[in-house]
């Protein structure tokens, strides 16, 4: 069993520099050497372009803000376009009210669970829209420590191309931002995937990132293990119970043998 600390500086600096020739040798394998993603004025998205941006250069990368104006908060709207700016990268607001409304018109009334990840689907839909009409790949912004909750929508914001962030757990994530020089406002953020009012994900799931990374970092060793060393049965309990329910969002689709 590890316990999770917070990176050192020589850490952080070997983070960075493995994502980004990590992302650049992954681009040129696949021949294609832009990229686009979705920008929502959060740290994980900020740190994405970042490392886009150092990886592919400022003239490769696109930014698409997507917000559902009413619900978006107008301080994440700004942050969004304060980086673009400050990287110099071709950027795009489309508002996806528009796009929304053809889906409360089904002839079944869509839950709230199926309003929410619409919202995070029709986003997707959008960027895929650009990468194929602009020959890009699309770069997934999710952490670690949400592909292993499952905090995320399948075919939604876990639809990507490559993941760049997915290495690191949210903790590592902060770190790092803050280590890059991304603005605090947006490093020390409360997070939030913003689909309904209010919503905030530690809120959502029921506990705090510093205290789930500190299982999620053994999440291999097994749940006896984490409860083993001391960590809190309800928390260690509730991440392992969240991490096998999402395994499918995490596998390609099963194909039915014949």
């Amino acid at each position: 069993m590890k316990q999770f600390r917070h990176p050192t500086v020589p850490q952080l600096e070997q983070m960075h520099r493995s994502l980004v020739e990590g992302l650049r040798s992954f681009c040129m394998k696949q021949g294609i050497h832009k990229a686009v993603l979705g920008l929502s004025g959060g740290v994980d998205s900020a740190l994405t372009l970042k490392i886009a941006v150092d990886a592919l250069g400022s003239d490769n990368v696109t930014a698409l803000m997507m917000p559902e104006i009413g619900l978006s908060h107008t301080t994440n709207i700004e942050h969004s376009k304060s980086l673009c700016a400050f990287f110099g990268v071709k950027n795009y607001q489309i508002a996806i009210n528009g796009l929304l409304q053809d889906f409360n018109t089904a002839p079944w009334k869509p839950s709230r669970l199926a309003q929410m990840n619409t919202k995070a689907r029709v986003r997707a839909v959008l960027l895929y829209s650009y990468a194929n009409t602009e020959n890009t790949l699309v770069l997934g912004t999710s952490n670690k420590s949400e592909i292993l909750l499952g905090y995320g929508t399948k075919y939604g914001d876990m639809a990507a191309d490559v993941e760049v962030i997915g290495a690191l757990l949210k903790t590592e994530v902060i770190a790092l931002a803050d280590h890059v020089g991304l603005p605090l406002e947006i490093v020390n953020k409360k997070p939030s995937a913003e689909l309904a009012p209010g919503q905030t994900d530690e809120e959502d799931i029921g506990a705090m990132y510093i205290d789930m990374d500190q299982v999620l970092a053994n999440i291999e060793e097994g749940e006896d293990a984490c409860l083993s060393v001391g960590l809190p049965d309800h928390l260690v309990r509730m991440v392992f119970r969240r991490y096998m329910a999402s395994a499918h969002k995490r596998e390609m689709p099963p194909v039915i043998g014949i």
